[in-house]
């Protein structure tokens, strides 16, 4: 059998005109999609840098610093003017305390009672006394007015010659001796009356009460303990019974080197810190000059009271003060608001501003400039101390507008 003649058909190679429109649509869809890809990303990233926050330096507001230029300093202990352990004139035994440590006592208070019975036996029987002897003055008169009879009987009958001088001399004698008896009784009636009033005050002296108005600041007594008026041995007899402090009267009470009491003068300016509230700066003055020194310790005592009282300054407080100069004093009158640097001032229309930073934006607040320093500028009104303000950034920065802080 003749083999066939195999040829290769070429007409199977030919691409479908069908299809090869199909491939070339296919091909201008991706094409056109990677076209819109690229666009909107343009557009997106310059979307993003057109509303992206602003980027901004900010500074923290501060307290002026005055520097160390203290005329002198010293260091001393809060002291009352007035300070009274109250005790009892007499010795007795508690039977009334009515109050408290920290309590506030106005003047006159009963502190305190003391057992008042001998007191009052002795009050009664000076009173008796009194009366027993003011009744004896009752029968004395009634003598003398019966002697007076007698002696004008016995004038009228010596004058009638009936009887003798000597009856008519024991007549006078019995009627002024009685006189002398009323007399002397009336001023027995008076000593009387001077115990009984002194009986009065050995009772008055059983009731302690407070000598001026102020705190209790220590209980010494309790109901049933014996006190007295002069230390006894052993520590079974109380010598106080409360502590009381007028805390109106507070000062300060410093020892100054002798080599520098010259700087300080009585109403220099004072400012004192105590060691309890470091952070706070009490204005005070020098009231007094204890016009001696101290040959131990070569210091002379200054007194410092406080321009205004507060419950937080307590006696025996410990305290640290300066005492100002003409600087200093400067100083203090120069170190009012707080300073920022000259980069944080904006000028609004001739109106100064900062632009302060509150959480994530910004806010406009117009302040009032004071004296310069340095690189700094001194607010008077419109901040405090921790605000943080936009030094740095931008010129078109609006209030409320969301920002970046840079590192």
């Amino acid at each position: 059998m003749p083999e066939a003649d195999v040829r290769p058909d070429l007409g199977a190679l030919r691409i479908d005109a069908h299809k090869r429109g199909a491939r070339k649509a296919g091909r201008l869809i991706t094409i056109i999609l990677f076209v819109l890809l690229g666009a909107l990303v343009i557009v997106g990233g310059v979307y993003a840098y057109i509303h992206q926050a602003p980027s901004v330096q900010v500074a923290a507001v501060d307290t002026p610093d005055t520097g160390s230029r203290a005329l002198l300093n010293a260091s001393g202990y809060v002291t009352p003017q007035r300070r009274a352990t109250v005790a009892a004139k007499i010795t007795g035994r508690v039977t009334g305390v009515f109050f408290t440590e920290g309590m506030r006592v106005q003047k006159g208070f009963v502190l305190a009672t003391l057992d008042d019975s001998d007191a009052q036996r002795t009050f009664a029987s000076a009173k008796a006394d009194r009366d027993a002897t003011q009744a004896s003055i009752l029968d004395l008169q009634v003598q003398l007015k019966n002697a007076e009879i007698e002696l004008h009987r016995a004038q009228e009958l010596r004058a009638a010659g009936v009887q003798t001088e000597e009856a008519l001399d024991n007549s006078t004698m019995a009627a002024n001796s009685l006189r002398a008896k009323i007399d002397y009784t009336q001023k027995q009636v008076l000593a009387a009356d001077a115990r009984i009033e002194e009986a009065r005050q050995a009772i008055d002296n059983c009731i302690i009460s407070a000598p001026f108005d102020g705190i209790i600041v220590s209980k010494d007594a309790q109901v049933g303990e014996m006190v007295s008026p002069i230390s006894a041995g052993g520590g079974f007899t109380r010598t106080g019974i409360a502590t009381i402090v007028d805390m109106a009267s507070n000062e300060i009470e410093v020892d100054v080197n002798e080599n520098y009491i010259a700087r300080v003068k009585a109403g220099q300016e004072v400012t004192a810190v105590l060691d309890a509230y470091p952070d706070w700066k009490i204005p005070c003055r020098v009231r007094t000059i204890i016009p001696t020194a101290d040959r131990q310790k070569a210091t002379v005592e200054v007194r410092v009271a406080f321009d205004k009282l507060d419950p937080r300054i307590l006696p025996d407080m410990g305290v640290k003060v300066t005492f100002l100069g003409a600087q200093e004093k400067q100083a203090k009158e120069t170190s009012a608001g707080v300073m920022v640097p000259k980069s944080a001032i904006r000028d609004d229309s001739g109106q100064r501003i900062v632009f302060l930073v509150e959480g994530d934006h910004i806010e406009r607040h117009a302040v009032k400039i004071g004296a310069e320093s340095g690189t700094q500028l001194q607010i008077l009104a419109g901040l405090a101390p921790g605000d943080t303000v936009v030094v740095g950034g931008p010129a078109d920065l609006r209030s409320g507008e969301t920002v970046s802080i840079k590192r």
